[in-house]
């Protein structure tokens, strides 16, 4: 039995890999590149591209258990249908997919609505999912650590309602809990989801704060202008990806992300100990700034 890890050389998916591994999982990673590919020896290698349906096929073939992670790409939506497509031919009963919280609150926002609308695929065709809805990754804000440091200023346009900033490393754990309980589950197991959410949800005020105590300086929160957030963003990437995060930002300020009741608790027993929290982050970051 063989659980197969598609975004395996990211930042999630190399960590879920490691978690396997560690279990002793019988693990094999979807990889563009295999030469790229940095791995534990135990871990089998598949060449393959969710838009290359016979790469997808045959690396397919023997796995009983799939994590499905999608990057935020144009095509992200179409690239996960076709995964789960051929998975299913396949006869791959046992999913964890890496949706979004509130994918169908943020109806408007293009990776949220993709995502949701896979969710939406795994029902419809009566497949059997984990489905993991992460907020906000924390490690996400590595990206504007020096506008921190070096301009004084939090510029991620993150609101007033809050949001329950979660660790990737937290993220990473619980991926590979669920993916375990369902390869070794004597029987498939019904589709759920979980809500993926730090100790602590937070306004930019709050972080600019955090900021401040760590850093032993006054940091400003920036405020709400998604203009000039999707301005600064096409400075790094395409006008498209700039747009779609404006677009959550936007979401941010009205909505936020929000758990529901019992979720930290429900995380913290899972984990057999308490979430990372964006204070350990900033404590953590600061001293390499």
């Amino acid at each position: 039995m063989t659980i197969l890890v598609t975004g395996a050389t990211g930042n999630i998916g190399s960590q879920v890999i490691q978690h396997l591994v560690d279990r002793g999982a019988d693990v094999r990673a979807l990889v563009r590149d295999p030469s790229k590919a940095n791995f534990p020896a135990e871990v089998a290698v598949a060449e393959g591209d969710f838009l290359d349906v016979d790469s997808l096929r045959r690396a397919f073939e023997g796995v009983s258990t799939l994590f499905l992670l999608n990057a935020v790409v144009s095509d992200e939506f179409t690239q996960a249908l076709i995964a789960l497509n051929v998975a299913r031919s396949a006869g791959v009963e046992r999913i964890v997919y890496l949706s979004v919280i509130h994918s169908d609150i943020y109806v408007n926002v293009p990776h949220f609505a993709g995502k949701f609308g896979v969710e939406r695929m795994i029902e419809q065709m009566g497949m059997n999912a984990t489905i993991l809805r992460p907020a906000y990754f924390i490690q996400n804000d590595l990206t504007i650590r020096d506008v921190i440091t070096d301009y004084g200023i939090y510029p991620m346009p993150v609101g007033d309602k809050g949001l329950a900033m979660i660790d990737v490393r937290d993220i990473a754990e619980i991926a590979a809990i669920e993916l375990l309980r369902r390869e070794q589950a004597p029987q498939v197991l019904p589709t759920n989801r979980i809500n993926l959410v730090g100790p602590d949800t937070l306004t930019g005020t709050d972080i600019a704060a955090i900021w401040s105590d760590v850093l032993g300086r006054q940091i400003n929160y920036a405020g709400g202008d998604t203009l000039v957030f999707e301005q600064s963003l096409k400075k790094v990437m395409p006008p498209w990806m700039a747009y779609d995060m404006r677009m959550m930002g936007e979401r941010f300020l009205t909505y936020g992300m929000l758990p529901e009741g019992g979720d930290v608790e429900r995380l913290t027993t899972l984990l057999g100990r308490p979430l990372r929290s964006y204070r350990d982050f900033a404590k953590d970051t600061a001293p390499s700034a």
